[in-house]
């Protein structure tokens, strides 16, 4: 390892080198978004995913309850709020919860199903909750780090986006309100947790760690898909 730390510039090169290793690439993304996917696929895809949506706020509380810094606080609830939504002083947003229900009912399912997680594999629960504990018990500045697979989900949402109704015109166009949400928020979200990492991550063996971090959220979103395709098969 280098005695000498990267630059600001080369550390942000590093993290966003891991790109390559992003579920965009795995072969039950590349099903869903080159059209290739059946009906079951998709609500299987959609109902499994549900789970990693539904958690994705408690994780967020886990780093908020960690975190000793205000201003970091008071930017990352803002996190909470986009996928459990809100209702305060007039203003009100359902939520990103909420939204994936609607892609769930846009493709054939029923919101019951998909709440009380009957679809849920072995495999994504284990990944999933495997995640949510990393955020309780590390530090928190690494549990931040590991958002920063957000650096390559616009273009996956954007796929979704091109893609899905010219392959899938059976799903109803409303329900994929949830990637055009987060096509711009993803990119606010990577503005935060690229502040907190730059600026905490500064030791060739910080640097080091917060490699490794990126890598474990990596793997843990490539083993959703694994498990998934394993259950629901490719075409």
């Amino acid at each position: 390892m280098s005695e000498t730390p990267w630059t600001r510039e080369e550390f942000e090169r590093q993290l966003r080198a891991l790109g390559g290793r992003y579920h965009i690439h795995h072969p039950f993304n590349q099903m869903l978004n080159t059209g290739r996917a059946t009906p079951e696929q998709i609500r299987g895809w959609v109902a499994n995913r549900f789970y990693y949506q539904a958690a994705i706020p408690i994780k967020d509380a886990a780093i908020l309850a960690n975190c000793p810094d205000r201003t970091v606080r008071r930017l990352w609830v803002q996190r909470i709020l986009d996928h459990d939504g809100f209702e305060l002083a007039g203003a009100k947003d359902e939520g990103g919860i909420e939204a994936w229900l609607r892609l769930a009912e846009a493709t054939g399912l029923d919101r019951e199903q998909v709440l009380d997680l009957r679809h849920v594999v072995p495999g994504v629960r284990f990944a999933v909750d495997a995640y949510v504990n990393f955020a309780r018990r590390a530090p928190w500045q690494e549990a931040v780090c590991s958002s920063l697979s957000e650096l390559f989900a616009p273009e996956i949402h954007q796929q979704r986006l091109a893609n899905w109704p010219e392959h899938y015109p059976w799903i109803e166009a409303g329900g994929l309100g949830y990637f055009r949400e987060r096509v711009s928020r993803a990119r606010r979200d990577v503005e935060q947790g690229l502040a907190v990492t730059l600026g905490h991550f500064t030791t060739p063996a910080l640097q080091q760690r917060a490699l490794e971090v990126l890598q474990f959220k990596l793997d843990v979103l490539w083993a959703m898909n694994d498990a998934m395709a394993q259950r629901y098969g490719l075409s």
